[in-house]
């Protein structure tokens, strides 16, 4: 998939060589697990759609594989590394993608992304495993809502991003799995075995991908990240013990009408979100 790409990036060399050249190695301390097949790389790249002139934020890219897929998928990205090992074989990257591609070195969890990008971007990342579920769910409780963030393409492992989708009943349902649902749509786009990673993790992989929604009204972040932190606290007892340490829990429970009888994860996210709206009500 050549065509239209500036000639410099066009005529890469393979990522294996550019990572023996530099040296790098992936390193446990950032969770880094390189993927060097462009074939997977491509298919993560077309998981939110076109990308002709989009904006795109990446964070983490190490030695720059899945922002070269970007990049042939006509994106402009912005990408955010700590490491920097990587920033020398970043930098030719960004000298052969004719200016569609900027690298900031930096702590992701310290980034002022609406500041940094000046629009609406697309992220797209394999995260490190170390951080990956704290960025989620910064992006997920951002305001003002509908976000700066147009989706969430977004590498997890396989077990996090059954919860993120997880339905009520279910084991892996909770508070990832409402916070993830209450305000977006997520499904998972993409399966990886750990053989498609240097070095291979122990578990499978899972790209997720996240567009928002419509906010219900009248429900602030605080009150569901505060509800469902009590609800699933203790999510084996009944939520009239679970929610007693939430102050004004049980008041909140006896308004929304709900069984106190029942365990957190019965709940639908509706229900989650009745119960936080009544929680959140003046007294």
């Amino acid at each position: 998939m050549t065509d239209g790409l500036p000639p410099g990036l066009a005529a890469l060399p393979p990522l294996r060589e550019v990572i023996a050249q530099h040296g790098l190695t992936a390193k446990k301390a950032f969770g880094q697990n390189f993927l060097f097949d462009s074939n997977l790389l491509d298919k993560i790249a077309r998981v939110p759609g076109p990308f002709s002139g989009a904006r795109v934020y990446e964070v983490g890219p190490g030695p720059g594989g899945l922002t070269r897929a970007l990049l042939r998928a006509g994106a402009e990205v912005t990408a955010v590394e700590m490491d920097i090992r990587c920033l020398p074989a970043l930098a030719e990257l960004g000298e052969a993608a004719d200016g569609r591609l900027t690298v900031i070195e930096g702590d992701a969890m310290r980034i002022d992304e609406p500041a940094l990008l000046g629009a609406p971007a697309h992220i797209v990342a394999n995260l490190p495993y170390n951080v990956g579920t704290a960025l989620l769910v910064r992006w997920l409780t951002t305001d003002p809502w509908p976000p700066w963030w147009r989706s969430l393409s977004l590498m997890f492992q396989k077990e996090v991003a059954e919860r993120i989708v997880a339905a009520p009943g279910t084991d892996a349902y909770g508070r990832l799995s409402v916070l993830a649902q209450w305000r977006s749509r997520p499904r998972i786009a993409l399966s990886l075995p750990p053989r498609a990673f240097i070095p291979p993790p122990k578990v499978d992989s899972a790209v997720v991908h996240i567009v928002p929604a419509e906010a219900p009204e009248g429900v602030p972040v605080s009150a569901i990240e505060r509800v469902t932190a009590a609800a699933f606290g203790q999510r084996r007892k009944m939520l009239r013990a679970s929610l007693k340490a939430l102050p004004g829990g049980l008041e909140a429970l006896a308004a929304s009408g709900i069984d106190g009888a029942r365990r957190a994860e019965t709940l639908s996210v509706d229900e989650f979100v009745a119960l936080a709206r009544c929680w959140a009500a003046p007294s």
